[in-house]
């Protein structure tokens, strides 16, 4: 009975159901999440946090990065109700808006720059060229 409290609990925010709705699109940086949802990395990782304990998505460091993507395979309920929200969901306005808006932010590749902008910073601070 708990996990099944803990799932809807996990859907029933905003911010959460974006961003697992994003997932469905595969992989995601945090700073690609932070970007198309214009939010801090302290709310996005605390709302990622709540989906990862809830057993719906999982995470792996790359680099300085976090990816988070759908756990595969999801459990019954858990891939009952993300295959509803795939079917039900994918046509409204504002998943359409975020997964072009995520489309335009993976192009930019964020975690790349990021990553070699703190390369390049960490170079300039030990001297190195």
């Amino acid at each position: 009975m708990d996990d099944i409290a803990q799932i809807y609990k996990a859907l029933s925010e905003r911010m959460r159901l974006r961003i697992l709705m994003l997932l469905m699109h595969g992989e995601l940086c945090v700073c690609d999440l932070m970007a198309v949802l214009e939010e801090p990395q302290s709310k996005v990782s605390r709302h990622v946090a709540y989906l990862k304990n809830s057993g719906l998505i999982k995470g792996k460091r790359v680099g300085t990065w976090m990816h988070y993507f759908l756990k595969e395979p999801l459990d019954g309920l858990a891939a009952a109700h993300v295959k509803f929200l795939r079917k039900e969901l994918s046509g409204l306005e504002w998943v359409r808006d975020d997964v072009e808006k995520m489309r335009e932010v993976k192009a930019r590749k964020l975690c790349e720059a990021a990553g070699s902008a703190g390369t390049e910073r960490t170079k300039s601070h030990r001297g190195g060229k």
